[in-house]
């Protein structure tokens, strides 16, 4: 029997996937901009550098938009992981993530309207959204206007650790996004999780 619970309001869909389209559009022009070589060019690189501008600029948009909107909206309360036990029900998911889904074995902690993230996912999209993408957005936003950046820092270029910063943040979103697109696989069917995202109802 399929039980439906209506989880994801409409403007928090619409983030999402305007989020994913303009990290998967980051993505490409960062890799581009990074990597410029004549041989391998993913997308020409003066090109490159005004697409990113441009989508780095309403991802800050985009971010601010989800701050307040989730905060208003009280969603921010998903994304606490909640007490006794987080780090163990973090291990148990975990090694149902590894084994027990391949197994046909129950998801341990079933999503509901008042819990939409177990624990470990919890503590992940808090990390993702409230710590690695603040640094992506302010070093991004120093790169747009590199004239408030420090003129040295630690004896070496201002702009250096800002680069190193942006890069790894950046690089940390890019492996959450491929992670996140592969569990998005293990719902009740392949593609249940990413219709949820798409109508807002979830089935299990």
């Amino acid at each position: 029997m399929t039980e439906r619970i209506y989880l994801l309001p409409l403007w928090l869909r619409l983030w999402h996937w305007t989020n994913a389209a303009l990290i998967i559009t980051l993505g490409i022009t960062g890799i581009s901009i990074h990597f410029a070589s004549p041989s391998t060019v993913l997308v020409e690189f003066s090109l490159a550098v005004r697409i990113h501008s441009i989508a780095g600029t309403l991802l800050v948009a985009l971010y601010a938009f989800f701050v307040v909107a989730n905060a208003i909206s009280g969603n921010w309360w998903q994304f606490v992981p909640k007490p006794p036990g987080i780090l163990a029900r973090c291990w148990v998911q975990i090694q149902y993530y590894c084994w027990g889904v391949f197994k046909g074995e129950p998801e341990p902690f079933p999503v509901t309207k008042e819990a939409n993230f177990n624990a470990l996912q919890a503590l992940t999209y808090w990390f993702i959204i409230y710590m690695v993408l603040p640094v992506t957005v302010l070093t991004g936003l120093i790169f747009l206007y590199p004239q408030f950046a420090p003129s040295r820092i630690f004896g070496v270029d201002g702009l250096l650790p800002v680069a190193v910063l942006h890069y790894l943040s950046a690089a940390c979103i890019l492996l959450f996004a491929v992670a996140h697109i592969y569990l998005g696989t293990m719902g009740k069917t392949v593609t249940s999780l990413f219709k949820t995202m798409i109508t807002g109802w979830h089935e299990h």
